[in-house]
C-alpha cells in the first residue's frame, strides 16, 4: 500500500448527498459486492452498494451489520432489483436498518423512497433512458445512476457519452452517477465534464485485491489479450439484454432463445433456487408470460453466473458479467491505492482539458 498523502476530497452533488469523500460508487454486483468489498470502497473514500440478489432477508441484515462494523460511520448503500423475488423483503430490511442509500432498479420504488426519506435516507434509481429516469424521479428518487451501453450486465441501448449529458440537460437539478465504461481517472474526468456528479465502476472495482471475484475471472478480465471488444451483448442468456465476457460458453449461451418447454423447466428451477412458491411460477406462466419468461431466464442464469464469479469456471459452465471497460483493466490493485490513483489521474486529466 502506498504511503503517499491522500488526494484531497472531490466535491460534487453526489459527495454532498451521500457524504463520501470521492464521487466513486461500487454498484451492487451479485456475489461480488459483498460486505467486505462494500466496506473497502467506503473506507477508501467512495460509497459501496451491497448486492442483495443472492441474499435472504436474514443474510441482508447480517451483511448490513458487517459493513457497519468494517466501515464505521462511512456511507454505504443496499441495492434491490425489484423485479426479482425476495427484493421487497430485502428492501424492508434495509429500511428497518435505516441504510443511508438504497439503490433501486426494475420496479416501482415509491414506497421505498417514502420510508427512506422519513429517516433521512436517500434513493438512487438505476435507469437506462429518459423514460426510466422520469418514472424514477416521480417515484421519489433523489439521484439517478445512468447506465450506458458499455456497462457490464444490464446496460441500455444508449452509450454513456450520450446518455449522461442528455439526462443532465433534462434533469439539471438531479445528481447523476454515470455508469458504463468508467475504469480510471480519465473516465471520471470525462463524466464530470459531461455534467455527471460521479461514476460507478463495477468491473474495475471487481478486479481488486479485496474483491471476492474468483481469481481466474480477475485474471481473464485483466489479461493483456482481452480488449474492449471481447464482450457479448444480447438477451438470450438471462432474458434481459446483458453484457458478458466473451468466451465459448457465453457465445453458446447467447446463440438463440430458449424454447417454451425449456423456459418453463427453468422457471421451476428458478422457483426452487429463489425459494418462490411454485404456484406463483406456474400461475404466472399463464397470466403474465412475459414477466415469467424474463424471470425464468434470469433464474436459469444464476448457476452460470455463480460458476464464473464464485468458482472461476469460465471454460465449462460459467458466464461472467463484465463491461467494455475491461479493455482498461490491466492489474489487480488494493482498493485504496486504486482510488487514490483514479483521483490523481482525474485531476491531471482535468488540468489537461
Amino acid at each position: 500500500m502506498s504511503m503517499a498523502a491522500a488526494a484531497p476530497a472531490v466535491k460534487t452533488r453526489i459527495t454532498a448527498l451521500l457524504g463520501c469523500k470521492y464521487p466513486l460508487i461500487l454498484p451492487g454486483m451479485s456475489w461480488i459486492s459483498t460486505a467486505k468489498l462494500v466496506a473497502a470502497v467506503s473506507n477508501a473514500g467512495g460509497c459501496g452498494i451491497l448486492a442483495t440478489g443472492p441474499l435472504s432477508a436474514t443474510e441482508t441484515r447480517s451483511a448490513i451489520q458487517e459493513i457497519r462494523r468494517l466501515a464505521p460511520e462511512k456511507p454505504f448503500g443496499v441495492g434491490v432489483t425489484l423485479l426479482m423475488p425476495g427484493s421487497h423483503e430485502n428492501a424492508e430490511v434495509a429500511l428497518d436498518e435505516q441504510v443511508p442509500l438504497i439503490n433501486t432498479s426494475l420496479g416501482k420504488c415509491d414506497w421505498i423512497a417514502k420510508t427512506a426519506h422519513l429517516y433521512g435516507g436517500k434513493v438512487l434509481g438505476t435507469v437506462t433512458n429518459y423514460k426510466h429516469a422520469e418514472r424514477a424521479l416521480e417515484a421519489g428518487c433523489d439521484a439517478l445512476m445512468a447506465t450506458g451501453h458499455e456497462a457490464a450486465a444490464h446496460g441500455g441501448d444508449v452509450t454513456s457519452l450520450v446518455l449522461i449529458p442528455s439526462l443532465v440537460s433534462r434533469f439539471p437539478d438531479v445528481p447523476i452517477v454515470g455508469c458504463g465504461g468508467f475504469a480510471d481517472g480519465r473516465g471520471l474526468a470525462a463524466a464530470l465534464s459531461l455534467g455527471a456528479d460521479g461514476v460507478a465502476m463495477g468491473s474495475r472495482f471487481a478486479v481488486t485485491a479485496e474483491s471476492p471475484l474468483a481469481r481466474s475471472a480477475k485474471d481473464a478480465i485483466s489479461n493483456d489479450n482481452n480488449t474492449e471488444s471481447d464482450t457479448i451483448y444480447g438477451k438470450n442468456f438471462d432474458g434481459i439484454h446483458a453484457r458478458v465476457l466473451k468466451t465459448s460458453v457465453s457465445e453458446r449461451a447467447n446463440a438463440r432463445p430458449a424454447p417454451f418447454p425449456l423456459v418453463l423447466y427453468r422457471a421451476i428451477l428458478a422457483s426452487k433456487e429463489m425459494k418462490v412458491p411454485m404456484w406463483k411460477i406456474l400461475g404466472g406462466a399463464l397470466t403474465e408470460w412475459n414477466k415469467i419468461y424474463t424471470l425464468a431466464q434470469f433464474g436459469s442464469s444464476i448457476a452460470a453466473i455463480k460458476a464464473a464469479t464464485v468458482d472461476g469456471d469460465l471454460e465449462h459452465h460459467g458466464v461472467q458479467f463484465v463491461g467494455q471497460s475491461q479493455g482498461l483493466i490491466r492489474d489487480i490493485p488494493e482498493m485504496n491505492d486504486l482510488v487514490q490513483h483514479i483521483i490523481r489521474e482525474a485531476r491531471t486529466a482535468s488540468v489537461a482539458i
